[in-house]
């Protein structure tokens, strides 16, 4: 299951804060700010999609993540691999690196990563 963009955003906000009342969550909404019920709408669908969960205290709930950021975006890149460059990692990262504008520096720390991995396998 995926979030929508709205809902991502405010995923984003929950995994920064770790967990968050509703007035939390609002105060960390650039201006314009959405409306009360927009959030508390976005905190239902995330609850119901299994992204987040909630603690009661009297009538205030505090929000909580499920799933880590980690995990929800591994998930997207090897959908965006398996769906965009028919599941070649090699073709990904062939478009990644000539694509996004990456300083040589970048490239090296790329390189060092990837040969770091290449030891550890």
């Amino acid at each position: 299951m995926q979030l929508s963009k709205s809902e991502e955003e405010l995923m984003n906000y929950l995994w920064e804060l770790e967990k968050a009342f509703m007035k939390d969550l609002l105060e960390i909404y650039p201006d314009p700010k959405p409306a009360t019920t927009t959030v508390a709408t976005l905190l239902k669908r995330m609850a119901d999609k299994g992204f987040i969960a909630y603690k009661l205290f009297g009538n205030s709930r505090e929000y909580y993540p499920l799933v880590k950021k980690k995990d929800y975006f591994s998930k997207h890149v090897n959908s965006l691999i398996k769906n965009f460059f028919n599941d070649s990692a090699s073709q990904f990262a062939s478009f990644f690196t000539k694509e996004t504008n990456l300083t040589k520096e970048e490239l090296e720390h790329l390189k060092k990563l990837i040969d770091t991995e290449l030891k550890n396998k």
